[in-house]
C-alpha cells in the first residue's frame, strides 16, 4: 500500500507509524518550518519515505515540481496494490494558517497526477480521505477540484 499526503502540515503519526514498514510507503508533501516540525528530507525510513519540505510562498510550481521530481518517481517505482490519499487542503491560498499559497487548480493537478499512477499501476485502486482547510472558500475550492477530478480523471 502507498500513503500520499498532501497538506501543509506533515503527517507525522503517519509516517512513525510506517517508518519501518516496508511494505507500506509513504510520501508527504507540506510546508517546513512549520508545526509539528517533522518530514525533513532526510527522513526516509527504511526507504519507504519520501519527504518533499516545501518553503513558505513557493506556491504550486514549487509543489509540482517536488511531485514530479520526487514522490511521483518514488510511488511508480513502488508500485502499490492500492493508493490511499490523505488529502489535505489547508494549502490554499486563502488558508490562514500557513503560506504554500496553492490555487484550486493545483489541488486538481496533484489529484490527476497521483490518479495516473494509480492507473498504472494499481487499477485504478484509490481511495481518498480528507482532510484540513481553514477558509471555507479555500477548502471548498480545493475539495471541488479534486473530487471533480477523481470522477471525471
Amino acid at each position: 500500500m502507498a500513503i500520499v499526503d498532501f497538506d501543509v502540515h506533515h503527517g507525522n503519526g503517519t509516517q512513525d507509524i510506517f517508518k519501518d514498514d516496508p511494505s507500506v510507503f509513504y510520501a508527504s508533501s507540506h510546508q517546513l518550518p512549520l508545526y509539528p516540525g517533522t518530514g525533513h528530507p532526510s527522513e526516509t525510513g527504511v526507504g519507504n519515505i519520501v519527504n518533499a519540505a516545501l518553503a513558505p510562498h513557493s506556491g504550486g510550481e514549487a509543489m509540482r515540481e517536488a511531485y514530479r521530481e520526487q514522490i511521483l518517481p518514488a510511488l511508480e517505482n513502488f508500485a502499490p496494490d492500492l493508493l490511499l490519499l490523505s488529502a489535505g487542503f489547508d494549502a490554499h491560498e486563502r488558508d490562514p494558517l500557513a503560506q504554500l499559497e496553492w490555487i484550486d487548480a493545483d489541488f486538481a493537478w496533484v489529484t490527476g497526477k497521483l490518479m495516473e499512477v494509480a492507473g498504472r499501476r494499481c487499477s485504478n485502486r484509490i481511495v481518498s480521505l480528507l482532510e484540513g482547510g481553514y477558509d471555507l472558500k479555500g477548502l471548498s475550492g480545493g475539495v471541488r477540484q479534486h473530487v471533480l477530478t477523481l470522477l471525471n480523471g
